[in-house]
């Protein structure tokens, strides 16, 4: 037993040792590479007075230890005293004599001139990418995206880059803090308070409507929101349900009565809707009305909605099941964990929400200490996407 223990240690420090070889000699390649770099003077370009061409940038290489196109995007910002979260690129701009980082940086300071030459690095660096990224939707305004160029990890990208393609033309994302966030720190990013979803041109929707059911082909679901055209008149059956979403389930539910022509003033609703071809809202509301069996899809959707709502107090929750709810949903949610314990809220909207749910019963002698372990575990995976939907997104950027 012994000498297997010594064999197997020796295993681990050999295998230890050989990564860290690796980390250096990457380390050392990058350094390199980044001397190389530096060699071509693109530090002495005055990229507000002249422009780059491709033929500079097809010279650039994007493999290996360093990509050469991210780094001369981080000059052009560098040269304005920009700090990168990006570290691939901040930890180079520190090594630069002539770089001096700026607190008070922002991207108004950037001139005509500079964000051309910015939009030719990031459509190259769009070009190089084998799938699609945040940041590159601007290559695709004129050419549908190919299936084999759609593959994105995280919920937050496909969310980003959904809401790009109508970024591009200024819409805003008030009803998404986060995301008008991102946009606005995105250099190319203009506000439109004309935006329509009618601007989108034919390739923009198609590329819109792949990316939606990419991402819900992704998360293993059966149907998805623009699917309810296919429910007016056949039934909904909780099978079909499985796996979505609270805010799936919201969209859905609400996509029974938007077909009919209902005006939406929330804005979330009616941005999810009013770039689809098949929306038009009636000019009279009051003759908005369902048929029996979207009343039936409807209430269907209702009772799983309330489901999962009951599960935050009695049952693990996931990530999953609360993503893609707007902030101000999850802070309701969150607090209602509270509710059905009886706290009195000092916030008076709360306090009036609650109050009026028929489960609600006051109780002033609530303290947080009589919650069960479950219920705080899910106030912190509540917490967490909340505090996450807010802050997100650092990379990517330019």
């Amino acid at each position: 037993m012994r000498r297997k223990l010594i064999i197997y240690l020796i295993l681990v420090l050999t295998l230890a040792g050989n990564v860290f070889a690796q980390d250096k000699e990457f380390e050392a390649e990058k350094k390199r590479r980044w001397q190389q770099f530096g060699k071509r003077n693109w530090d002495k370009i005055d990229y507000a007075k002249k422009r780059i061409t491709k033929a500079q940038l097809a010279k650039l290489s994007s493999d290996g230890a360093v990509d050469e196109l991210a780094l001369l995007r981080g000059v052009v910002f560098g040269k304005r005293g920009r700090e990168f979260k990006e570290r691939s690129i901040q930890d180079f701009l520190e090594t630069q004599t002539w770089y001096k980082r700026d607190p008070k940086y922002t991207n108004a300071v950037l001139s005509r001139m500079e964000r051309d030459n910015l939009d030719l690095i990031r459509l190259a660096e769009a070009e190089r990418h084998a799938n699609v990224q945040p940041g590159d939707l601007r290559l695709w305004q004129t050419k549908e995206i190919p299936d084999d160029n759609l593959y994105v990890e995280s919920p937050s990208d496909w969310r980003i880059m959904i809401a790009e393609i109508e970024a591009i033309h200024g819409r805003r994302f008030d009803d998404e803090p986060w995301l008008q966030k991102y946009f606005e720190e995105r250099y190319w990013y203009r506000a439109n308070p004309n935006y329509s979803q009618t601007i989108l041109n034919e390739f923009e929707r198609k590329n819109l409507e792949k990316l939606n059911a990419k991402r819900n082909e992704d998360r293993n679901v059966a149907v998805s929101v623009g699917d309810m055209d296919k429910f007016q008149t056949v039934a909904l059956t909780e099978e079909l349900l499985k796996n979505l979403s609270m805010n799936d389930l919201r969209m859905m539910r609400n996509e029974f009565w938007a077909r009919r022509g209902r005006r939406f003033t929330t804005p979330g609703f009616k941005q999810m809707f009013e770039w689809r071809d098949w929306y038009k809202p009636a000019s009279d509301q009051s003759k908005v009305k369902l048929n029996p069996i979207e009343e039936q899809n409807v209430r269907l959707i209702e009772r799983e909605e309330a489901k999962l709502r009951e599960k935050i107090s009695t049952e693990p929750i996931t990530n999953a099941m609360i993503d893609g709810l707007f902030v101000e949903d999850l802070r309701v949610l969150r607090n209602e964990i509270y509710a059905k314990r009886g706290r009195v809220f000092k916030d008076k909207e709360l306090q009036k929400y609650f109050e009026a749910q028929s489960w609600y019963q006051p109780n002033p002698d609530f303290k947080d200490e009589s919650l069960t372990e479950t219920e705080s575990k899910n106030l912190a995976v509540i917490k967490e996407v909340e505090e996450y939907a807010i802050s997100r997104f650092s990379e990517a950027e330019g």
